[in-house]
């Protein structure tokens, strides 16, 4: 039996503490890949450092709808965002789900692949979404999965296994279209991904005895499992309702006990590049 398995660390840029605690986290742990919010200010520079400091940590990027503001000017991507020019926080979002142009976040979407690459030199692992917005609508899903097939990239599956939706909780009005929408979308398309992926290793799940759970349930085949290591200070604090969380991840992620359970059941770590 072979177990591959993927651990993935979101939100690499969104802060320099943030970075800087995913690098520990895959020097001194389990995590073998992030994702980066191209958006952010501090992205280009944390990904140079990952380049040279932790050169086998993969590289993705983390499709941003829903913090910041976009990279295109705010005229080209109207639906997207709020009227100071930012993007619209998640609530609004998921409001005004009915009016977002798929073809605008595809737009938006391309500039922050295309930053990534020029940032790195070179493409992304794959791709995922904060807040899974790219899983929101029908449209947006499309749109990410266009840029896959684009960009030879794989994806984070929209589906996830173990939590507590089957579709990445997802508000209860976005979940009936997506249902319908997820598997002809992905047979369409076909992009790469893992065989499953969990997402239940968050916020007051965020255990050792989760992850114990999580691995108990793998089997032959290749596994994504969704983390959010960092370390935490005042400026995240105030913006963010996850941010001491992270440092109970980054201590669980780098523990000798979970360390020792990867061992012990012979599971492979690997990035989305080795699929």
């Amino acid at each position: 039996m072979t177990i591959r398995l993927i651990v993935n660390a979101d939100d690499y840029g969104r802060s320099a503490n943030i970075s800087r605690g995913i690098r520990q986290a895959h020097v001194h742990g389990i995590v073998t890949s992030t994702t980066c919010m191209m958006n952010m200010p501090d992205v280009v520079n944390d990904i140079r450092i990952a380049s040279d400091e932790t050169p086998r940590l993969g590289l993705g990027v983390h499709l941003v709808l829903t913090a910041g503001r976009p990279l295109l000017p705010a005229q080209k991507v109207s639906s997207l965002v709020q009227a100071d020019g930012s993007f619209l926080k998640l609530e609004k979002l998921v409001a005004r789900h009915a009016e977002l142009d798929g073809g605008e976040a595809r737009a938006e979407w391309r500039a922050q692949i295309d930053k990534f690459m020029n940032a790195a030199g070179r493409k992304p692992t794959h791709l995922d979404s904060h807040h899974h917005s790219s899983y929101f609508t029908p449209a947006l899903f499309q749109s990410m999965l266009e840029l896959a097939d684009e960009y030879k990239l794989p994806i984070r599956l929209p589906i996830a296994t173990g939590a507590g939706a089957s579709l990445l909780e997802l508000p209860v009005e976005l979940v009936e279209p997506m249902m319908e929408s997820a598997p002809r979308l992905l047979s369409t398309f076909l992009p790469r991904h893992p065989d499953a992926f969990y997402a239940s290793f968050y916020d007051e799940r965020a255990t050792h005895q989760e992850l114990r759970r999580i691995f108990e349930n793998l089997h032959d085949g290749s596994f994504e499992v969704m983390s959010h290591p960092g370390y935490s200070d005042p400026e995240l604090a105030d913006s963010s309702g996850y941010a001491k969380q992270r440092e109970t991840e980054l201590e669980i992620l780098t523990s000798a006990a979970v360390l020792d359970e990867i061992k012990k059941r012979n599971i492979e770590l690997i990035s989305f590049a080795q699929l």
